[in-house]
């Protein structure tokens, strides 16, 4: 079986969703996937912030042999161990107070969604020009583009929208009605938009003066992969809400909704397989691994290495940590080019997005660098 196979088979039977890259993986080992014909690539969007820890982390998949071969699933009729360890360990890491676990990211902000009007009793939520919270009708009702909303009008009512990164937008948009404002630390989708310093700590200061609720949707940016464990702690506020996933599992789908000061009652929200045992298990692992590893440290250090070189050779590249945004002249044609010198990334338009995994070498990013500067060697013009 060749690529050529795998893409008309998909034509015939799965959904027509996802624009793919033409590469056919079939396993991963710390920062490399490999295609079907045995081809390593260096993959330098991990999944888009999923496999921060590498691909396929021998502590992640212990953990998921033990668990597999213990519990799998009982439903949320019964307690299970896994599930309240995590939640404690979550609460721990933000300092918060509770924890809703869900299966991935767009759970989390629906989760958010439902808290805050239960518990404000408002309807108003005001996100941000360009972000993007995820596909199910609520969130993407906080998601800004068309492309995403457009097929589905009308969508959850009362969703404004303000520019990011601009305080007096934001407080002009406040009404009677507003219950929260969310917000991402950095705009991950939007092609890595980090906010002037000082944005995140005006935005928590009048969201507390208004009485509304501010909501972090720490998804991309969460488990150290801004340069902290989470990126509202380079500004030091304390949000209400915090939604998480991504780099939480280690690669296993999960999710979270960490908050404070409100809670549902009893049947207010839930879900047949939402903090199964082993997904928590994945999870804990994972956190750990990136915690004694202290890999947000290292994703400072890093990243700044990154930054540095890019910045010297003439790339226009913007981000913080490990989570890099590059504009070049066609971001499509660059990640394609990449993939011909066996490097894996990802684009937003013409900004080619970087998101490897935390625990990646400088030697890694002296590869990607010589080959960007082969598929790109313009970079000097500043595009």
């Amino acid at each position: 079986m060749n690529l050529a196979d795998i893409q008309a088979r998909e034509t015939l039977f799965y959904a027509n969703t996802f624009g793919r890259l033409p590469v056919a993986a079939v396993r991963g080992k710390g920062v490399y996937l490999y295609d079907i014909n045995g081809a390593r690539y260096l993959d330098f969007f991990a999944g888009i912030a999923v496999n921060s820890i590498g691909h396929c982390h021998p502590q992640v998949v212990k953990a998921i042999r033990e668990q597999a071969g213990k519990l799998i699933h009982t439903s949320n009729w019964l307690y299970t161990l896994p599930q309240i360890d995590l939640a404690q360990r979550l609460e721990k890491l933000t300092g918060m107070e509770k924890c809703f676990i869900s299966n991935d990211g767009t759970e989390a902000v629906e989760c958010a969604i439902k808290l805050a009007r239960k518990s404000t009793g408002k309807s108003g939520i005001i996100a941000m020009e360009q972000g993007f919270h995820g596909r199910t009708l609520g969130s993407l009702s906080l998601t800004w583009e068309d492309k995403y909303r457009k097929p589905y009008l009308p969508i959850v009512p009362y969703m404004t929208f303000a520019p990011y990164n601009d305080i007096k937008s934001a407080e002009k948009a406040i009404t009677k009605n507003t219950a929260a404002v969310i917000v991402e630390p950095i705009q991950n989708e939007a092609g890595i938009i980090v906010p002037d310093a000082g944005y995140l700590r005006a935005l928590r200061a009048l969201t507390e003066e208004k009485g509304v609720l501010l909501i972090l949707d720490e998804i991309a940016t969460g488990f150290g992969r801004t340069g902290k464990m989470f990126a509202y702690q380079h500004e030091k506020i304390q949000p209400d809400i915090i939604c998480l996933a991504k780099a939480m599992g280690g690669g296993f789908p999960i999710g979270a909704t960490l908050y404070k000061g409100m809670d549902f009652e009893k049947g207010q929200h839930g879900g047949t397989f939402v903090g199964n045992p082993l997904a928590c298990a994945a999870a804990l692992a994972s956190i750990n691994v990136i915690t004694k590893e202290h890999l947000d440290k290292k994703a400072a250090e890093t990243g700044d290495y990154l930054m540095k070189k890019l910045m010297k050779d003439g790339h226009a590249a913007h981000g913080k940590g490990l989570m890099l945004g590059i504009d070049v002249p066609n971001g499509r044609k660059t990640v394609l080019d990449l993939i011909k010198k066996k490097i894996l990334t990802i684009h937003s338009k013409n900004t080619v997005r970087v998101l490897p995994p935390l625990t990646i070498k400088k030697s890694h990013c002296d590869q990607f660098i010589k080959a960007l500067n082969e598929v790109n060697p313009n970079g000097t013009k500043h595009y």
